[in-house]
């Protein structure tokens, strides 16, 4: 067998597919496997787009699919997550700050405890073994059938130092809106805090200047929240008109 010629049942060269952000586990493959087998159903949606109230005009009223999300992982998570999450942890006054550790799709999501937000950011902002100096995005989800948890904040962390990512997430509910601000360790979260509060209603207590960045200072509501009313113009054609999808009869 000549030497450039590779044994039967040798592992192809991984492709940029195949690779993880853990140098000591080159692919996929190599990582040991933690991902969730439990999933938590957290609405079920009706219709093609989902509408309430006014009734589904898309004439798939009898459409319903369910939204599935992955469930707590339980560790060990397999390469440096697991050490991020003990160092993480480890922090001071952090014993109980992560909720639950989500793993899917090879990324790792943890779930933080709001009144500990800010300390965990500044711990793992300034801890040598974590280093997480660049939070890339903060962006806002509302899930209304989540009683207690409708608002979610996801943050977007990256470590240049030890080239890791990860990503925090905190919920609060309708009835108390208030999540700390990270402005103070990530001043890029800034503008990023305006748009949540403006889109979702967060109130991010300690931020600098929290007014709004996309609509008017006297618009009212935030109009990505699910609640929020569809909207619209009427539309002309020759002969007829076309109301605003609030103002559409249903036709089931």
């Amino acid at each position: 067998m000549s030497d450039d010629t590779k044994p039967t049942g040798a592992d192809p060269t991984p492709t940029d597919a195949d690779r993880t952000q853990d140098p000591s586990h080159e692919t996929q493959n190599e990582l040991e496997r933690s991902e969730a087998h439990d999933l938590e159903i957290v609405e079920v949606r009706e219709g093609s787009f989902g509408v309430h109230g006014t009734g589904d005009t898309t004439g798939f009223g009898g459409l319903r699919r369910p939204v599935i999300m992955p469930g707590a992982a339980t560790p060990p998570f397999g390469g440096w997550y697991d050490d991020v999450a003990q160092r993480l942890a480890g922090g001071d006054g952090l014993t109980d700050a992560i909720e639950k550790v989500v793993i899917d799709r090879g990324e790792i999501t943890f779930f933080i405890r709001r009144e500990r937000l800010a300390a965990t950011a500044r711990h793992l902002r300034d801890d040598p073994q974590l280093r997480f100096e660049f939070c890339a995005s903060v962006s806002g989800v509302h899930f209304p059938h989540e009683t207690g948890r409708e608002l979610h904040v996801v943050y977007e962390l990256t470590s240049m130092t030890h080239n890791r990512h990860i990503r925090l997430e905190v919920v609060a509910p309708d009835a108390d809106p208030h999540i700390p601000s990270v402005v103070p360790t990530y001043p890029t979260a800034d503008w990023h805090e305006r748009e949540v509060w403006d889109m979702f209603g967060v109130i991010f207590d300690g931020h600098p200047a929290l007014t709004r960045i996309l609509m008017p200072d006297d618009w009212p509501g935030h109009p990505q929240r699910k609640d929020y009313p569809l909207g619209g113009i009427p539309v002309e054609f020759k002969g007829g008109t076309i109301a605003p999808p609030d103002d559409r009869r249903s036709y089931s």
